[in-house]
């Protein structure tokens, strides 16, 4: 109880914390909110389409993470650099992170777009649901460079604490989208009916528009206050610097070895994660659309608490970047705390609304039990899942103990999660909720490695002094 004393007591932390948390709930919820809307229009298809769409989107979600990985990476140091006071450098992260974004981005592109059946056979050896899939994913693939800017933009704003452009930008988008699949899935307004096609080229036009919107605003928008815009507007001096290069070795030095092992971390995860996809595809369509409608509901109960990661991040890099080790080592335990308390209390919402929650989903009544079976493991397990998203995403990674969470995610996937998942999926032949359970016995693993390094403080440095 003391301390939540002290969390209550501590003025700055609350503000700081809610000020970038609130504005990222908004925009992940909004996000989520068009990805629910997607599965319930897509879902009257059949679930033959919800199933493809799901598979579909795995290749995104590869994508996605490689880019969460490159977005946390350049996070650790600009927030860091932001805390410091070098805009410049802040400039230097931006540059060298969408080198890489972009060209991850045409890694997935290119195979999608090339040879969509091919990418969805390994996914599902089911003949209509390749065939649905690769109609979704030669449209959507286009997206990918779009996402890949968008991400690395925002994810630099927000550890200058810039957290409002986003959510304007996601709202405009969601509007678009949501407007786009009502006319393009069913062909309404006088639009062809494209099906899960038109779905994709929603969501295409969507990313269109987020990203344009995004870069006009940013480019075009100075403050004085080393906030939006002011990064991308300084000139760089080379006469200065006696000739040196904006991006040097040593920047680079700098930069891999605080983001590589993020980067890799999250692709490899993200491969093993993906694992799992093979495994529920190959136990039938029943199970991956109950897989598919989990996945959106655990999205939905869980962007608070992301937000809370994000805000933990933003703050600690900003006080271990300015030298403020005592503050921070304090405000993290604050951090654990509170986590702890409201992933309990959103475990038990989760509980008690899953059997109306399951049901605004028009699927047959297996799928529809195995939804609500599939909730209540995740409700169970939604305050080991939260702290080890604190512990690694915000804490270790703000003082650039990348390796050590490199070491427990993809130990906790390929070693746990993976084996799991084909004893229980392709061996054992048990039902999905039962073998969903199984995989998530790798968060108590991770939980106890992840808690012993936090204890270390071998995250509480500086990393750009």
């Amino acid at each position: 109880m003391n301390r939540f004393k002290i969390i209550w007591n501590d003025k700055y932390f609350l503000k700081k914390t809610f000020a970038i948390t609130i504005p990222i709930v908004l925009q992940n919820l909004l996000n989520n909110l068009v990805n629910l809307v997607d599965t319930l229009m897509i879902g009257q298809l059949g679930e033959t389409s919800i199933a493809a769409v799901g598979l579909a989107n795995k290749l995104f979600f590869v994508f996605a993470l490689l880019m969460f990985g490159v977005s946390s990476g350049s996070s650790v140091l600009s927030a860091q650099y932001y805390g410091k006071g070098e805009l410049m450098n802040i400039k230097r992260v931006l540059k060298v992170s969408l080198y890489i974004g972009i060209g991850g981005s045409l890694l997935f592109a290119i195979p999608g777009f090339f040879a969509p059946e091919l990418v969805m056979s390994i996914f599902t050896p089911l003949e209509g649901t390749i065939s649905e899939g690769a109609k979704y994913l030669i449209i959507i693939v286009f997206s990918y460079p779009l996402t890949a800017v968008t991400m690395t933009y925002v994810s630099v704003l927000r550890s200058m604490s810039y957290v409002k452009l986003p959510v304007i930008i996601t709202s405009i988008s969601i509007l678009v989208n949501v407007f786009l699949n009502y006319a393009l899935i069913y062909g309404n307004m006088g639009f062809p009916k494209m099906g899960v096609a038109g779905a994709a080229l929603a969501t295409l036009i969507a990313r269109i528009v987020e990203c344009g919107v995004l870069l006009f605003l940013v480019y075009s928008h100075k403050t004085g206050d080393g906030k939006l815009g002011d990064f991308v507007h300084l000139k760089y001096d080379r006469a200065k610097e006696k000739g040196a290069a904006f991006i040097n070795k040593i920047f680079l030095s700098k930069y891999f070895n605080t983001a590589a092992p993020v980067i890799i971390n999250e692709f490899v995860w993200g491969l093993g994660v993906t694992m799992y996809s093979l495994v529920y595809g190959r136990m039938g369509d029943a199970a991956t659309a109950a897989i598919t409608i989990t996945s959106t509901v655990e999205q939905m109960a869980l962007v608070f608490f992301f937000g809370i990661c994000h805000a933990a991040a933003v703050l600690l890099g900003n006080e271990l970047g300015s030298d403020k080790l005592d503050k921070a080592e304090e405000h993290a335990k604050n951090y654990i705390a509170m986590m702890f308390a409201l992933s309990v209390v959103g475990a038990v919402a989760v509980f008690l609304l899953r059997n109306p929650v399951a049901s605004i989903f028009d699927v047959s009544e297996e799928v529809l039990k195995y939804v609500k079976l599939c909730i209540t493991v995740f409700a169970i397990n939604m305050p080991i899942r939260m702290l080890n998203t604190l512990f690694i995403v915000a804490i270790l990674r703000s003082g650039g103990d990348t390796k050590a969470t490199l070491f427990l995610d993809v130990t906790s996937v390929w070693l746990i999660g993976i084996p799991m998942a084909v004893l229980g999926g392709l061996i054992l032949q048990l039902p999905v909720h039962i073998v969903y359970a199984m995989i998530l016995v790798e968060e108590v693993y991770k939980l106890i490695l992840g808690f012993i390094r936090y204890k270390k403080k071998k995250w509480l440095r500086n990393i750009v002094a």
